[in-house]
């Protein structure tokens, strides 16, 4: 049976996994890592580096660098790399196309098919970016996959026959999701989900670099358009920091110069962990509105849930654990590696859809995350006022759904309607987050109040279907929704499709070369000058060793080279995203 695999598309990392018999397993990218920092660029040759590599030309090269991409997946944001535009979908597309090809080279065939997990409050349009990216990268998306879900189907996959009430807390680099799932009988079923698509890890990586901006008498805003190398340079010093103030009580950060270089007179300013705290204490407030609104959807009580799990690196910050100790007076754990965990939830997923045997007695349900709707107008007295928002599907339905609202035309011999969709929770539509909009033609012309209905059916996926009725005649209009406010049309899926296929990637064999210049080019300028004399020598002769491609010769070089950085490089293992 062809390999079907599971995908953590992340904000700032993304993994791959696939089920086994044992349960589910990372795929390792070409430098034997679990983690692929979602990073695309292009370097000065004009190739593409994703991964680590491009997440380290992003220090020193921020214009040719894309990052969090996701937290704008289905909208128009374009960027513009190396003189070509790309869309959140294409850049997207090159991280899966990465993780595709790892997974491809550890099984020893082709990957074509997969799951792909989300952040459980992606809207319709955002999902249907996320599927776009997946073709483009050349992959069938048979499920999009609520992040929180895919959390608990990793636990679940390991208690199956208990029974209980779990929370997953997700804060990870870019979103917050919350979910509250319960496990019995081998079922695993999704009570509420709530969350934030923009706020994470991120978020208290740039505040600490704006603060640390702040006691130079500069504004993060005005730096980041005026002097990015200073702010790329600062934001990967603080996220170093962020990662060390969970496991040290004080750092000291230095400020790099304009042009993103330390030198003897750079000032180093000490933070303690208690005022990096302070900084950001408004970040971590917000987590607690969704915390209250998932409570209350799911009808329980805070004392009621049996046991929280931590999901995503941002939730090994102390301040987190902390909050989430201190509001449920429970304390939470993360007994499967934070990071991976969504990766591994969304194999068991792929297991289910390719009917694995080792997940035959699980059945998982889940819910729609918010409320789907369409404009409506209302009589006040004889007056008709429109702008109202009419759910059709509430949020947290079990899904798949498939609810129909019956409508109504205004006005005497009224032969068309227009039918606006939105998504959201306020009872005005101008509040709501428009998705789309058609037109149900060809009703009888006849008095006010000729019959309409529409159906909303909410698929696994989190897909949006649309079917219109006009009662009187029984005419039905099908996938009705014409017109997007943001998103990729099929066309230019197909020229996407074409294009990503023509970029010049590097070979799989030369990831760990590259991977190395990109850290010694980086750790070049934050070394003293007697230092950057002997980094310097070390890059000749290993690029040198490139060039006459011996691979006898580029051993010992890379040897050497990797020796000098793991003496002098305070970034290590430790140091990784939170």
């Amino acid at each position: 049976m062809e390999p079907i695999i599971g995908i953590d598309l992340g904000t700032t990392n993304s993994v791959a996994a696939y089920m086994t018999e044992q349960g589910p397993q990372i795929i390792a990218n070409a430098l034997g890592e679990n983690l692929t920092p979602s990073v695309v660029a292009i370097d000065a040759d004009g190739k593409l580096v994703v991964g680590r590599s491009a997440k380290e030309l992003g220090v020193t090269q921020p214009g040719r660098c894309a990052s969090l991409f996701k937290r704008v997946m289905g909208t128009d944001w374009t960027t513009e790399l190396a003189g070509k535009t790309y869309t959140p979908e294409e850049l997207s597309s090159l991280i899966l196309r990465s993780l595709k090809e790892d997974a491809e080279a550890h099984f020893g065939a082709p990957v074509k098919r997969a799951v792909v997990t989300v952040p459980a409050y992606f809207n319709d349009q955002q999902r249907k970016a996320t599927q776009n990216a997946g073709r483009i990268a050349g992959l069938q998306v048979d499920r999009i996959l609520n992040e929180p879900t895919a959390a608990a189907l990793a636990y679940g996959f390991h208690d199956l026959r208990e029974e209980k009430t779990l929370l997953i807390f997700d804060l990870g680099g870019g979103t917050f999701d919350v979910s509250i799932v319960e496990l019995f009988d081998g079922v695993l079923e999704v009570k509420a989900s709530c969350g934030e698509t923009f706020l994470g890890g991120e978020d208290f990586t740039r505040t600490f670099a704006a603060r640390l901006l702040e006691t130079q008498g500069l504004a993060f805003e005005r730096a980041e358009m005026e002097t990015p190398l200073l702010v790329s340079r600062l934001i990967q010093q603080c996220e170093i920091a962020k990662c060390r103030l969970s496991r040290q009580e004080s750092v000291a950060v230095r400020i790099p110069d304009r042009e993103g270089n330390f030198t003897e007179r750079s000032p180093e300013i000490p933070v303690a962990r208690g005022q990096f705290q302070a900084w950001t204490k408004h970040i971590l407030a917000r987590v607690e509105m969704p915390l209250k609104r998932v409570l209350a959807d799911a009808k329980i009580r805070r004392q009621k849930i049996d046991e929280i799990l931590l999901v995503g690196g941002a939730t090994r910050m102390p301040a987190v654990v902390e909050f989430v100790t201190r509001w449920f007076d429970k304390v939470p754990h993360a007994r499967i590696n934070p990071d991976e965990v969504v990766g591994l939830g969304a194999a068991v997923q792929a297991g289910l859809v390719g009917q694995d045997q080792s997940v035959k007695d699980l059945v998982v349900t889940d819910v729609a995350p918010f409320t789907l709707g369409v404009e409506v107008s209302k009589q006040f007295g004889t007056e008709f006022r429109d702008g109202y928002f009419l759910p059709v599907i509430h949020r947290n339905t079990t899904i798949p759904v498939s609810r129909l609202k019956p409508l109504m035309t205004l006005v005497p011999n009224q032969t068309e309607v227009v039918v606006k969709i939105y998504q959201g929770e306020s009872r005005r539509v101008e509040q709501n987050l428009y998705l789309g909009e058609f037109v149900v033609r060809g009703i009888p012309a006849g008095p006010p109040g000729q019959e309409l209905e529409v159906r909303f059916t909410y698929d696994l996926n989190g897909v949006l279907e649309i079917e219109a009725k006009v009662v009187k005649t029984g005419q039905k209009i099908s996938h009705v929704i014409t017109r997007y406010a943001r998103g990729l049309s099929q066309d230019a899926v197909n020229r996407a499709i074409h294009d990503m296929a023509k970029l010049k990637t590097h070979p799989r064999e030369e990831s760990v070369n590259r991977l190395l210049l990109r850290q010694a080019e980086r750790l070049y300028a934050e070394l003293p000058s007697f230092l950057q004399d002997n980094l310097g020598m070390l890059l000749d002769g290993f690029e040198a060793a490139l060039a006459m491609q011996d691979p006898a010769v580029i051993a010992e070089h890379r040897q050497a080279l990797e020796i000098f950085l793991s003496q002098h490089d305070a970034r290590t293992e430790e140091d990784s995203e939170t």
